[in-house]
């Protein structure tokens, strides 16, 4: 098969579209014929050699993917053999996945626990814009912060793949949305999928709208994809009994954080990945969403964003996007 590999770090021309040994699905594994793959940040973070893939894991980007089973490992109950849970997978069905990598290839092997049916009215680059983020904010928002309706949620980075999601299902669960976003165009993408609050954090002090947009109280549930430079920040934004949920360190790693302002507000903060989980955990993540979310999907409350579709051959181009946060939702490289 073809994949992008990474010969030696770099920029986005570090990506190379090479033939790679087929993968073999080994226990509990099925094989999935990529149709196609969204583009992560963490995806760009492996490029540069800061991210590496968990072991055992493949050495190829993409943690997410759509596409048709191919085969099956050993151990995968067959849909005749399934529980009512839905279990049982065959050869020949339509799946998206979430990956620990290897996405960006024309096969990958997958934990049969990492599969979920691609959504009735869905085609494969719909669906392959959903794993990542469904299990990212579904896991955050509402499995540990606990989102609850009437509730604030904020979402830094609101246009971006996991922020349009959180936006959608935030809404969809009734909860009032705060975004911030870097230009009156993202903000305003994010008030068509239903955010009330628009925060341009380019121009404006998102704590200070925050506050005047609540009668004060400020945020229940901030997910943060910024990490050091917004933790004070995010702290004071804070609505009394507020959880902030960290997923991301694209503004830095180490910062001060002051016990007594976090005390004083009865608040908590959680940081969390989604890569390096056991496959248990994961496993337990995607049936949650499949549960929760997929009805969503079904019934149109929920939608995929994306925001263009390029060749995975051409998935330096699709860095590049990234790189220069030049883009609505998700970015997606189809085989």
């Amino acid at each position: 098969m073809y994949a992008i590999t990474i010969p030696e770090p770099g920029g986005p021309d570090a990506l190379v579209w090479a033939e790679v040994p087929d993968p073999v699905p080994g226990e509990g594994e099925v094989l999935v014929e990529v149709a196609a793959s969204a583009v992560n940040r963490a995806d760009l973070l492996q490029r540069q050699g800061f991210y590496d893939p968990p072991p055992g894991s493949s050495p190829y980007p993409g943690l997410e993917c759509a596409g048709r089973i191919a085969a099956l490992g050993p151990g995968v109950p067959e849909p005749s053999a399934a529980s009512e849970s839905g279990a049982g997978w065959a050869v020949g069905d339509e799946v998206c996945a979430l990956l620990s990598g290897g996405g960006y290839a024309e096969k990958v092997a997958v934990p049969a626990g990492q599969l979920l049916p691609v959504p009735g009215g869905l085609d494969a680059v719909s669906a392959a814009a959903l794993p990542e983020v469904t299990c990212t904010v579904w896991s955050n928002v509402f499995m540990i912060a606990h989102l609850r309706p009437g509730e604030t949620l904020l979402v830094h980075g609101g246009a971006s793949g996991i922020g349009t999601m959180a936006v959608q299902l935030a809404k969809a669960v009734g909860a009032r949305v705060a975004v911030t976003a870097g230009s009156p165009e993202k903000l305003a993408r994010c008030a068509e999928l239903g955010a009330d609050i628009l925060i341009d954090y380019r121009e404006q002090d998102f704590v200070e709208e925050l506050r005047a947009a609540t009668d004060g109280e400020g945020a229940d549930v901030i997910l943060d994809i910024m990490g050091a430079k917004y933790l004070e920040r995010n702290v004071r934004a804070l609505a009394p009994n507020g959880r902030l949920a960290i997923i991301g360190l694209q503004g830095g790693v180490k910062a001060e954080l002051h016990l007594g302002a976090l005390l004083a507000k009865r608040g908590a903060v959680t940081a969390t990945s989604l890569r390096g989980r056991p496959p248990g955990e994961k496993a337990a993540i995607v049936g949650a969403v499949r549960e929760h979310v997929w009805p969503l999907l079904a019934d149109g409350r929920v939608r995929p964003v994306v925001d263009r579709t390029l060749p995975m051959r051409k998935a330096a181009e699709a860095h590049r996007v990234l790189d220069e946060s030049a883009h609505v939702g998700k970015v997606v490289l189809t085989t």
